[in-house]
């Protein structure tokens, strides 16, 4: 048997370190048994997937050095590799399970769901949906379907029982039936669930190991039971500890960087990023800290994996990273420092911006420095203005980075609709609006404009900066915060329609 691997990231954001450690692991097992990594794009979910997101993921996974054998850019055997592309496939099996009394159509509406839930959480039951539930009369049916009614797909389930799952780390695992519902398999839209693609893909694609986050393990009985009605040999199945914040909290970018692309713009080298994520959960038989790819992938066994969730802490990694830093010579420090920063494809778009301000070339640093550092060095006091107090300078931050994180193709025009219709919405000069942001991401308001930086430094650098300046300020507490996500839903939906009216 060939040992084959994959990774399977949804191209709806930023590429995230979560992505990164478990494509490594995948590879290191392929590797280590001389098998194949293959990568496959989940973009099912078509209104938040995007083709510059997808690209990030590939130009990520490529700089740390993830090497796929078979993936959407480079084919291979078992193609396509795109969800998107695979509808017919997934199609022809749902109507399989349809046929064989596996699945059943569910015209329910989103009202009667909420209701069904909330009958069962009063009568004390688990939340979790069944068939028994869900399944209408055949008059009712009929009805539904002569109208037209909207449906999706649902596969059958046990209302009661145990699943056994068995997993290369943890053993046998032991799930309740009575908390698994009756999965969506094919949305409204004909496009189907990670559950129906990811077991029909892995299936199509020979997928002999699923090394996987331990977020999956509670939906494992649903892939089992998917194997089971199509008749298949299910793979082995690994789940991977999740990364955690140095609180020990799932790791989240309000408490910490993670999207690879901030890291690569902050300057870390890719081997010592890749080293550090190597070091999660598991370790060298020597205990060493420094390692390269290819002396991880030597000494691999997935059984040296630790079941304590690992921490992902970014002084530590600023560290590592600095052992590979001091290991390069003069020559190579200068040629790595300037592939960085200073290559002439990276410094050309900035040029425009600064040279009608430049005098000599010693102007240049003052004003595109930020363009070359990672998180500024701020102070509250930087922000203080006659516009603002405190709260108010809060929220209009914490509002500003809910738009940047709504965006979705990183162009100036929408920057400016989202962050200027925000302003009219909060009753502020537009240059009052703009002065924290540009201190979050240039440190100082006499710079170029601060929607050309934010394009110039990307969403991964100019998003950092800004949840950077929401902690210099002191943060959002819990009780502030839950204020503010109920005054935002207004203001956001008002941005959305302006948004719509073009």
């Amino acid at each position: 048997m060939t040992v084959r691997t994959r990774v399977a990231p949804s191209p709806t954001g930023d590429p995230h370190v979560g992505t990164a450690y478990i494509a490594l692991f995948n590879l290191a097992f392929a590797r280590q048994h001389g098998g194949q990594f293959i990568l496959r794009i989940e973009d099912t979910d078509q209104t938040r997937s995007t083709p510059e997101s997808e690209q990030a993921i590939m130009d990520s996974m490529s700089w740390l050095g993830l090497d796929w054998d078979e993936g959407p850019d480079c084919g291979g055997e078992f193609g396509p590799y795109r969800q998107s592309e695979r509808k017919d496939i997934y199609l022809q099996h749902v109507n399989q399970l349809l046929e064989s009394g596996h699945a059943f159509k569910c015209y329910r509406t989103t009202e009667e769901l909420d209701a069904l839930r909330a009958q069962r959480q009063e009568s004390g039951n688990s939340m979790a949906l069944k068939p028994s539930d869900l399944k209408l009369s055949d008059d009712e049916v009929a009805k539904r379907e002569a109208d037209g009614a909207p449906y999706v797909i649902r596969m059958m389930v046990p209302e009661e029982g145990v699943c056994e799952v068995e997993d290369m780390l943890r053993g046998v695992i032991e799930l309740d039936w009575s908390q698994v519902d009756a999965q969506i398999l094919l949305k409204s839209d004909g496009m189907p669930t990670y559950h129906l693609a990811n077991v029909v893909d892995d299936h199509l694609m020979q997928i002999t190991h699923v090394i996987r986050g331990e977020e999956w393990i509670s939906s494992a009985p649903k892939h089992k039971l998917l194997y089971q009605y199509f008749g298949w040999d299910m793979p082995k199945l690994c789940h991977m500890p999740l990364l955690r914040n140095p609180d020990k909290s799932k790791l989240s970018k309000r408490k910490n960087p993670t999207s690879i692309m901030f890291y690569e713009r902050m300057g870390f080298m890719p081997e010592a990023l890749l080293n550090y994520l190597g070091r999660m959960g598991w370790s060298m038989p020597d205990e060493r800290e420094q390692f390269s790819r290819d002396d991880m992938f030597s000494n691999f066994d997935i059984q040296r994996v630790s079941l304590g969730g690992p921490v992902f802490d970014v002084e530590k990694l600023r560290w590592l990273n600095s052992l590979w830093l001091r290991d390069l010579d003069v020559d190579a420090f200068a040629e790595k420092f300037a592939a960085w920063g200073l290559q002439a494809d990276k410094v050309k778009p900035i040029v425009p911006h600064i040279q009608p301000r430049v005098e000599v070339f010693s102007d240049v640093v003052p004003l595109a420095g930020h363009f070359l550092g990672g998180l500024t060095a701020l102070t509250a006091e930087q922000f203080e203005h006659k516009a603002y107090d405190e709260d108010k300078m809060l929220a209009t931050i914490q509002y500003g980075l809910w738009q940047l994180e709504a965006i979705r193709h990183w162009e100036k025009e929408e920057i400016e609709t989202r962050l200027f219709t925000l302003a009219q919405q909060l009753e502020l000069k537009v240059r009052d609006f703009l002065y924290p942001f540009f201190i979050a991401i240039a440190g100082t308001s006499a710079t170029i404009s601060v929607l050309d930086s934010m394009v110039l430094l990307g969403p991964d650098m100019s998003r950092a900066r800004v949840r950077h300046a929401l902690n210099t300020l002191g943060g959002v507490g819990k009780k502030k915060m839950k204020k503010m996500e109920k005054e935002y839903r207004q203001i956001a939906e008002a941005i959305e329609a302006k948004l719509a009216e073009g």
